[in-house]
């Protein structure tokens, strides 16, 4: 039996999980979570890198205190696109920043020297402000002494893994999400960088996923009194992981849902046509180094913050509460584009969305309830028109949706899901990407052979629900306002 510790790190909590891998089925229990929340300073949103680390460090002090062997392996996944700095004595230069400090005016400003088309054919990734291309050329512009200083630049995952180890690498999979990552020549863009004038040095060496990447640091190891695991390359973005650990087989599309829902396909080849440049489709990278066409959508982002309005105001819901509010509220009386500009920072959601509701000439959603399940609906609307979208891509019709994540516990949305898309959908397993997560540390051990066995074994550990479409004429109707709103 191996023993495997997956970090698995949303832009809201985190959680250290042990796998145990034997005769092909894997079991999980979580040791550690933790919140995690950007923070400011002097204006920047950024993210605490000490607080995170310790919480990595807490992490493996459970793996010690489970009393179940030696440690085999541990990976680490997080969101894409976020980096740190470091100086050339290997020091963080800064904490690093996150990526809601974005705004347009960052990409406008790229595209006067680099156009997006250009960047699109170069990278297939999509336009979005927080992409990291655009945040690096922010701080280029405004002369940050902070990159002036970087001897090298590591993606959030990768510098976690490297204040553990001391191993300097760049993960394929959240590489892709940068926006600096060329899929053809399979290096970085470096025409887009030096185009750009951003520093080529600070860029290291590309590995992949499932591929060993050194040991915890010794003096770590000492001080939390645990042996020198294994490090591993794993999909580092989260939603690589949560794809591979999608049970799915034949031609399905995926979300992972959580605070984004990333709505996708998978392919061997990136698709760089027009057609998916102008429907704002990313082709960022699975474990087994193929792509991934799919769509950012805002996702329980929404609601989260909602929730958060809710909180300061006194009235503090459980999820299942305000779920059950939604039920109760009247069905398809308003509807939101999920992903509109102003919905993208945080703060003031509830008033947004009444906002939006009133300058489109709907029914202004007061209630929890009503708020819950315009959102919901929405949601669920929008990603018909995503499911849409990627049989156009593809050419082929897609039998299925499979979700994962955490977002899969919300059971309204399921349905509401296949009622919108017209199709079964099935959900599981929650923890996707931690589950990728471990078995990309299994196949670095050797101990799965592909993502086919990969895929396998999450059928074997997994019990997936199904859902039935009940797709009447209310959502057919409500697809129409929602596309007349797009």
């Amino acid at each position: 039996m191996k023993n495997l510790l997956a970090f698995d790190l949303g832009a809201s909590n985190g959680r250290a999980i042990l796998g145990q891998l034997e005769n092909d089925r894997l079991t999980m229990r979580e040791l550690h979570r933790f919140e995690n929340n950007y923070i400011v300073r002097d204006g920047v949103f950024q993210w605490d890198l000490p607080y995170l680390l310790d919480n990595l460090k807490q992490g493996l002090a459970a793996f010690r205190d489970a009393n179940v062997g030696q440690l085999d392996c541990f990976g680490i996944d997080t969101w894409g696109v976020d980096y740190g700095l470091l100086d050339e004595n290997g020091q963080l230069v800064a904490n690093p920043r996150a990526y809601r400090y974005a705004v347009d005016a960052d990409m406008e400003a790229a595209w006067e020297t680099v156009d997006f088309p250009t960047q699109f054919r170069r990278t297939g990734i999509a336009a979005l402000n927080f992409n990291t291309v655009y945040q690096l050329y922010r701080r280029k512009r405004e002369g940050d002494p902070e990159l002036q200083k970087a001897a090298t630049l590591l993606l959030l995952p990768d510098l976690l893994g490297y204040l553990l180890t001391g191993e300097k690498k760049s993960e394929y999979t959240n590489v892709t999400t940068t926006m600096l990552y060329n899929p053809t020549t399979r290096d970085w863009d470096w025409e887009t960088i030096r185009a750009l004038g951003l520093p080529e040095k600070i860029f290291t060496e590309i590995d992949r996923a499932g591929q060993l990447r050194g040991c915890l640091r010794a003096d770590l190891a000492e001080e939390i009194g645990i042996n020198r695991a294994a490090f591993a390359a794993v999909g580092t973005h989260d939603t690589a992981s949560a794809v591979a650990a999608i049970p799915g087989s034949g031609n399905f599309a995926f979300c992972s849902s959580g605070t984004w829902s990333l709505f996708g396909v998978e392919t061997d080849k990136p698709i760089l046509t027009d057609a998916v440049r102008n429907a704002n489709f990313s082709n960022e990278g699975t474990i087994q180094g193929g792509f991934r066409p799919l769509k950012n959508i805002m996702g329980l982002w929404l609601i989260q913050e909602c929730r958060r309005d809710w909180e300061r105001q006194g009235r503090k819901y459980s999820w299942n509460e305000i779920v059950i509010e939604a039920q109760g509220a009247e069905p398809f009386r308003s509807v939101i584009d999920p992903d509109y500009g102003e919905f993208f920072a945080g703060g003031d959601m509830v008033r947004k969305i009444q906002d939006y509701c009133r300058r489109t000439a709907q029914p202004v959603p007061e209630t929890v309830g009503q708020v819950a399940r315009c959102i919901y609906e929405s949601l669920a609307l929008k990603y018909r028109w995503a499911m849409e979208r990627l049989e156009e891509i593809k050419g082929q019709p897609l039998s299925q949706l499979n979700i994962v994540g955490g977002g899969i516990q919300n059971k309204l949305l399921n349905q509401m899901a296949a009622d919108s898309i017209d199709r079964p959908v099935v959900t599981g397993p929650v923890e996707g990407a931690a589950m990728g997560n471990l078995l990309a540390q299994a196949m670095a051990l050797g101990e799965v052979r592909d993502v086919a066995h990969l895929r396998q074994i999450v059928r074997n550990s997994e019990n997936v629900e199904t859902y039935a479409p009940n797709h009447t004429a209310q959502w057919e109707d409500a697809y129409q306002k929602l596309l007349a709103l797009l």
